[in-house]
């Protein structure tokens, strides 16, 4: 699997789908998985760009990687986001139930940020919420990447505020030197 990490706004949906789409591998995204599944007050907070607890986001990765065949090749967009959800991927890395090729971390200035996702004009996109977010990626994602890289697993750095084509290529040369 090749798991797309970075703060919201920086490109994590739009490069893994790109990525998907080439290399003919499924996308799985969380983020729409929690769209269409999450109702209610984890909605409502869901909404509000608080994080669902780590037990609910685990069992509906599990359920999704239940439908699919993990032997294969697939790219992995918005999980994990915690350390606890770090930890039970590494397990299962560890237990062989899966492979982890690389984690592409997109960085991103939080002006750059604050425009793409205003621009795209989702519900759960307003200041407050964009902002809580910045707060959770430098608390939450910043040493989850560290946690992979003490696993050795390949985290590839690419600057997500250039063009969409430049991302995407950057991303293909670090995917195929990692094959060669």
């Amino acid at each position: 699997m090749i798991i797309f990490m970075g703060v919201a706004g920086s490109g994590k949906s739009s490069q893994g789908r790109m990525l998907a789409d080439e290399m003919g591998l499924a996308w799985v995204s969380t983020g729409e998985f929690l769209r269409m599944l999450i109702a209610g007050q984890r909605r409502k907070a869901m909404l509000e760009g608080k994080l669902l607890q780590d037990g609910v986001i685990i069992g509906l990765i599990q359920k999704v990687f239940s439908l699919m065949d993990t032997d294969s090749e697939f790219v992995l967009d918005g999980f994990p986001r915690t350390f606890e959800q770090a930890d039970w991927l590494l397990a299962q890395k560890r237990h062989e139930q899966l492979d982890i090729s690389a984690v592409i971390h997109l960085t991103a200035d939080e002006e750059v940020v604050k425009k793409r996702l205003l621009e795209r004009g989702r519900q759960d996109d307003t200041d407050a919420a964009i902002s809580e977010r910045f707060v959770e990626y430098k608390e939450r994602i910043l040493p989850i990447l560290d946690q992979f890289k003490k696993a050795d697993v390949p985290v590839i750095e690419v600057n997500g505020d250039q063009s969409v084509e430049t991302v995407h290529d950057e991303i293909k040369r670090a995917i195929d030197d990692l094959k060669n």
